[in-house]
């Protein structure tokens, strides 16, 4: 199987004011083609450094970390500009890597027609629900076809009600378009239900405490379904016990 990110021992360190911070330290772990993993941790353990350091905005002071592909990062907030009309946001990372070609434009009409956003393609952001943003972010994500896509708290800025919907839509894209995908969260049931597998990160210096593949023994098992398994209490116990909290 394809390996599509590898970290090996990467550890981290920074100057802060006060001395040396040590943030991440010998973390290993691979990725592998059409994976999805969550990563969870307590605040402050290094989740949205180890983004960075795979997208390559910060070096690590230790070890290697290998990517076989391009990447795409899509963050907490949707960043869709409001002067903008949907279409036009979602063309914004083809626009910028100088890949605005009409095959490339036809490849993101045909992901807003498939998801659901084609007869919004000319209103503006402010026009759309929290769920239909992150929708357009994400298509404007995969317009430039990533081989690894990172999401970092993609859902937090989104209500509980909306964000289990939209967790439900993301995962589905994704397996649909067969994308690789690196998920920062902080809320376990969230990172459960949409993950192939599950790395937890221990308290700064971060560390791997488990990295677990979640199997769950139901059809057409998304995240929503996911939660009704009994599996899914199992591991969110692991999970729980893992960060440190009595069950």
């Amino acid at each position: 199987m394809r390996e599509i990110l590898k970290f090996d021992d990467i550890s981290l360190t920074y100057q802060a004011e006060n001395g040396e911070v040590e943030a991440l330290r010998k973390i290993s772990f691979t990725v592998y083609e059409g994976e999805l993993v969550s990563v969870i941790g307590p605040s402050g353990c290094g989740k949205t450094t180890m983004l960075s350091l795979i997208a390559g905005l910060e070096p690590p002071t230790g070890g290697r970390i290998s990517i076989d592909g391009k990447i795409g990062y899509m963050l907490q907030k949707d960043n869709l500009l409001d002067w903008r009309t949907i279409s036009s946001n979602v063309y914004l990372g083809l626009e910028i890597c100088g890949k605005k070609t009409p095959e490339n434009i036809q490849f993101t009409n045909n992901l807003l027609q498939t998801y659901g956003l084609w007869e919004f393609r000319d209103k503006h952001p402010s026009q759309l629900s929290g769920g239909m943003r992150q929708r357009a972010a994400l298509i404007r994500t995969l317009a430039t076809r990533p081989d690894l896509l990172l999401l970092d708290e993609a859902f937090s800025a989104l209500d509980y009600q909306t964000r289990l919907v939209v967790a439900d839509d993301v995962f589905h894209i994704l397996k649909r378009e067969k994308k690789t995908a690196v998920i920062v969260t902080h809320d376990i049931a969230e990172g459960i239900s949409m993950a192939d597998r599950l790395i937890v990160l221990t308290c700064r210096p971060g560390t791997v405490q488990i990295n677990q593949p979640l199997v769950f023994d139901i059809p057409d098992a998304t995240p929503l379904k996911r939660r009704e398994d009994p599996a899914f209490r199992a591991y969110f116990n692991t999970t729980w016990k893992g960060l440190g909290v009595n069950v």
